[in-house]
């Protein structure tokens, strides 16, 4: 057999990469004539499968500074940022009650229209709105995600999953570890027990109701104990489900705990009349 001439190896392997690339593009372009791309929310229509039409993204209320150094709940405005302190302004909840995590942070504010991506993914079977959620969340927590030695969701009991047939923070963390390169352990933490709805519970309530709810798998501990781990949710509330969580991974050795999620309820003690 003769030998490859010199350089003859990556220059095959890099038309096949080119040839593959080909093919995948021209196959979106097959099913985008077929399916055309539409709004993950309105249906109308956009240019690129998995996006939003300008109105509908336009009408996304993206978390921004001011907020919170330690749970990220928005503040309504520089003047009320600043009446907390120079630096690292931290909200009324936070100072009277610092809670077990670190940092939390979330992509949007949980009105109208992140309801309009975020419940259809919780509750109707939209699992490709995973992604575009993630991406995000990835822009929202980007410095959380650089630092994180691993990736966890925060757990559903196993009742809930098999009612819903999958778990959505599960994968929104999947596909965090994605775009971030951070390994994944969908099963680090487990509902030791069943919690009521906390819907309409008051934030002392809610972490009376989930206080002792989380525990630690032991074979997985292995992979995070010292390092950090970023805890991962669609809905961040009053932060007592992520603080429960967060003090049971510290308390089996995990050094420190940050929290990321798709929407964040705004503190109605932030109001936009100076209040704090």
């Amino acid at each position: 057999m003769r030998p490859s001439a010199p350089g003859a190896e990556p220059r095959r392997a890099a038309g096949l990469q080119r040839l593959a690339a080909a093919g995948r593009a021209a196959a979106a372009r097959l099913l985008d004539a077929l399916l055309p791309p539409r709004c993950l929310t309105c249906e109308a229509e956009v240019a690129v499968q998995g996006t939003q039409c300008p109105a509908c993204f336009a009408g996304l209320s993206v978390i921004t500074e001011p907020f919170c150094a330690r749970c990220g709940v928005p503040f309504a405005h520089e003047a009320q940022a600043a009446e907390r302190g120079p630096a690292g302004a931290v909200c009324p909840a936070c100072t009277a009650h610092p809670p077990a995590f670190a940092a939390a942070r979330a992509a949007l504010r949980y009105d109208a229209a992140a309801k309009r991506l975020i419940l259809p993914f919780k509750h109707g079977d939209r699992t490709e709105l995973a992604r575009p959620l993630a991406r995000h969340m990835a822009r929202a927590g980007a410095g959380l995600l650089a630092r994180a030695d691993a990736i966890a969701p925060v757990p559903a009991h196993w009742r809930r999953v098999i009612a819903r047939r999958y778990d959505q923070a599960a994968l929104l963390a999947a596909e965090l570890g994605r775009l971030g390169g951070r390994p994944v352990l969908p099963d680090l933490l487990r509902r030791a027990r069943r919690t009521p709805p906390l819907n309409e519970r008051g934030a002392a309530e809610r972490a009376l109701t989930v206080a002792g709810a989380f525990a630690v798998h032991p074979a997985r501990l292995r992979a995070v104990r010292g390092g950090r781990v970023l805890l991962v949710d669609d809905v961040l509330t009053s932060g007592a489900t992520a603080n429960a969580c967060a003090e049971a991974l510290l308390a089996a050795g995990v050094a420190a705990v940050d929290v990321l999620a798709a929407a964040r309820v705004p503190d109605p003690r932030l109001r936009n009349d100076g209040a704090a």
